[in-house]
């Protein structure tokens, strides 16, 4: 096929509002789900571990912890299924993929320092 065909059919696919985040924020996804002839949202939070791809086949990892158990999440950005994105914090990481997250236990496995804004000194006169 035509690339420039794909592209104009991928462009239709893709989110209006892109969500604005990054790799260590905490998030909640509203996520609708589809039970029977019924359709609800549901909340996922926790720390985005890593985003990948990139255009239409672009997905994020989520990843909190549940009862004890580390759990994770992989959700399309641009999937209909997902209604928003909303970010809780800001983390202030060093890495594209936080997978070290994985090993820790208890508040270090959710923990990720949080970004200050640093109001810029005055100039001495």
């Amino acid at each position: 096929m035509n690339q420039a065909l794909l592209d104009k059919i991928e462009s239709e696919q893709f989110r209006k509002e892109p969500a604005v985040f990054a790799v260590g924020d905490s998030v909640r996804v509203h996520t609708k789900v589809v039970e029977g002839d019924k359709e609800r949202v549901q909340i996922f939070s926790g720390v985005v571990i890593g985003r990948r791809g990139h255009g239409i086949n672009s997905s994020f990892t989520v990843r909190r912890i549940s009862y004890g158990e580390g759990v994770e999440r992989v959700f399309p950005v641009h999937s209909p299924r997902v209604e928003k994105v909303e970010v809780e914090r800001q983390g202030n990481v060093r890495r594209a993929k936080l997978t070290y997250l994985r090993k820790r236990l208890g508040k270090g496995a959710t923990f990720v320092k949080e970004k200050v804004a640093v109001a810029p000194v005055p100039a001495k006169k």
